[in-house]
């Protein structure tokens, strides 16, 4: 994966270059300095300032890349590959397109890393040669031919042809010490991407339910990740806020608050509003006129009707923004109204290059490849979804340029979205070789009798009553804990949310986004096994160990700097590699958006450490009187290294651990 490396090499190179001829060139141009001053020389000035101005931003940037080199965290398993890569072709220079296949060890006694190439390769040069070849005589001449590197101490072949690399213990200690200087830092990225991330959705005039909880949290996570690795991103919101819907509400607003237009309706339940004003459009046939004639004139701009729809839509964006601010998330609101006016453009576009069909009035679409045809224009003259979807893609592309766009939308919407893409290309707006477009699909919450998540009467289970019952039942295992007796008030309310909110989207995020989950407050909040409860007990006790040593942050720091950590235990080695495995883990995520794999990770990350300190003495006491003879501080690093990753872990889920639990 990390091609990048030598063209991040070459781009160096080439600002060196330049930056070399500049610096000439200002020496030339001051050779001039003792001429009068004349008008050329004027010139020459101007552009020995301008040189020097450039001179001086080049180096500016090229201080700024090595900089990010140097603290860039390594992905020590695409260091693994590129050196195999390079010794697979210096073993074979013939073979074209070799298979290359690097995966970390399970098993300590097979190393740290293994490459299973020999076999793959043994198949291919049969065919090529008929003639057999031995996968471990190819293991062999794969070995032989590796470069001097500074990761590997020594590889061995074991079984049919498998590779075992055993990695340099002081290069796994140097990577550890600089993961404490200079932070935990992502790993080093090709070009900056502007990537656009779809979320969260839900529609104006309706509360958010359950199921507007997977897309917010996935969304959410995905959007943090793309941050932290440096990407440009742009959080969207796409709400459902335009369409037939709201003739109904305005026409209902306008017969229950006749007066909306001068003093602020207080509408205090909008959901009941809502269902209020849909009982009277499927019963009232005069209000069922009315409400399609507000629709017109909503579509047409008329400032009162505007005016209507703006009032419903920020009673329905204070709802919303109570549940984004308990689970702190930021969206950027664009709804469907954005797109209204390139709608018209849209199917004027699809038209003239041919595309459009007529059925019963209606503009269709057919797509090569896609069963269902897109509807663009209605037999009315109105847009559909099909049409807002097909501008909100053209506008992503074109006017914010995006590098990848990731819709966060659950699986239901599968068929349709993949249909909006494959005409999006079909046309000509993008090349999903260039371009990636992508529905990040999840699967259903789901009660626990397995059936869709429902309360007890069979209503959808309103997401802001959800929050508020975990916050309740997380204050109830605090206390069953006792922890309200050793932690202050302030302390207690920090840990309460922490763990309510955390286990709530761990709960979301530890399953592979495309399988239904179960929804369960006691599962979720149970500190055994797999849960935020667990892990976020866990990184209080690692932050503790410090603390109750008497060590601070400036104590750590200076021992980062100066101490060796040492691996010589076999479970010092196990957490030091398991620490620096975070940046092949966020690789893999970026990869395939696939979210629980960092979770996996951090779960196996507590259980190592957990491991690791129940052998290894941290720090070690006097057993008649318990006060501290010795603090074995290359130990005490190894701790901080693992907090420092699983904290930068819990911010890329959007979980807020507590230093005191």
């Amino acid at each position: 994966m990390e091609a990048h490396v030598a063209q991040y090499s070459a781009r160096l190179l080439q600002q060196e270059k330049e930056i070399k001829i500049l610096a000439a060139e200002i020496d030339r141009l001051k050779n001039f300095g003792s001429l009068e001053v004349s008008p050329s020389l004027e010139g020459l000035r101007d552009e020995n300032a301008k040189l020097k101005y450039r001179l001086n931003i080049l180096q500016k940037s090229l201080q700024e890349e090595r900089n990010k080199s140097v603290k860039s965290m390594i992905n020590i398993n695409s260091r693994i590959q590129e050196i195999f890569r390079d010794a697979i072709k210096a073993a074979y220079p013939d073979l074209e397109n070799p298979p290359l296949a690097v995966t970390p060890s399970q098993q300590p006694k097979f190393g740290d890393y293994q490459c299973n190439s020999a076999m793959s390769i043994t198949k291919m040069l049969s065919k090529i040669n008929e003639q057999k070849v031995s996968p471990r005589e190819i293991a062999d001449n794969i070995s032989r031919n590796i470069p001097d590197n500074e990761y590997i101490e020594k590889v061995e072949i074991a079984g049919p042809g498998f590779i075992n690399v055993h990695l340099r213990k002081d290069f796994v200690s140097k990577q550890l010490s600089s993961l404490l200087v200079n932070g935990v830092q992502p790993p080093a990225i090709e070009i900056r991407k502007k990537v656009v991330v779809d979320f969260s959705s839900p529609n104006i005039a309706k509360e958010m339910h359950v199921g507007h909880l997977r897309s917010t949290v996935i969304g959410d996570s995905m959007c943090r990740l793309f941050e932290f690795v440096g990407y440009d991103v742009l959080r969207l919101n796409h709400l459902g806020d335009w369409g037939t819907q709201f003739g109904m509400l305005i026409a209902h607003l306008q017969d229950k608050f006749p007066d909306f237009l001068t003093v602020s309706p207080p509408i205090g339940d909008l959901q009941a509003f809502y269902k209020e004003s849909k009982r009277r459009f499927d019963t009232e046939e005069e209000f069922k006129k009315r409400a399609y004639q507000c629709v017109v004139l909503l579509q047409s701009k008329n400032p009162d009707f505007i005016k209507a729809w703006k009032l419903i839509c920020d009673v329905s964006r204070k709802e919303f923004q109570k549940i984004y601010d308990c689970l702190d998330i930021k969206l950027i609101e664009r709804g469907e109204s954005f797109y209204q006016d390139m709608m018209k453009d849209i199917v004027q576009e699809f038209e003239d290059r041919g595309f459009v069909q007529m059925d019963d009035g209606r503009k269709i679409v057919f797509v090569p490849g896609c069963s269902v045809p897109l509807t663009i224009m209605k037999s009315d003259g109105g847009f559909t979804y099909d049409t807002s979807d097909l501008a909100a893609l053209k506008q992503r592309l074109f006017e914010e340029k995006a590098d990848i766009i990731v819709y966060v939308v659950d699986s239901g919407q599968s068929v349709h979205l993949q249909t909006v893409y494959a005409a999006g290309q079909m046309i000509g707006w993008y090349d999903p070789a260039v371009t990636r477009v992508v529905h990040a699909a999840f699967g259903v919450v789901l009660g626990e009798d397995k059936k869709k998540f429902k309360t007890r009467s069979g209503d959808t289970v309103r997401l802001i009553e959800l929050l508020e019952e975990g916050l309740k039942r997380s204050m109830d295992k605090l206390k069953d804990k006792e922890r309200d007796k050793v932690l202050t008030e302030e302390e207690l309310k920090a840990a309460q949310t922490s763990v309510a909110f955390g286990c709530i989207k761990y709960a979301d995020l530890s399953h592979n986004r495309m399988n239904d989950y179960i929804f369960s407050f006691d599962k979720m909040l149970d500190d055994r096994g797999n849960t935020a409860a667990y892990l976020l007990y866990a990184f209080t006790r690692i932050r503790s160990i410090a603390r109750l040593a008497n060590i601070d942050e400036e104590m750590l720091q200076k021992a980062a700097r100066e101490t060796k950590i040492l691996l010589d235990h076999e479970k010092e080695w196990k957490l030091g590699k398991c620490c620096l495995r975070f940046p092949e883990i966020l690789q893999k995520i970026l990869d395939d958006l696939l979210l629980h794999t960092l979770c996996d990770y951090l779960y196996e990350l507590a259980t190592t450490f957990t491991e690791f300190y129940d052998n290894c003495y941290c720090v070690e006491k006097d057993r008649q009187t318990g006060t501290i003879v010795k603090v074995n501080m290359w130990r005490m690093l190894l701790c901080e290294a693992t907090a420092a990753v699983m904290a930068k872990g819990f911010d890329i889920l959007g979980i807020k651990p507590v230093q005191k639990m």
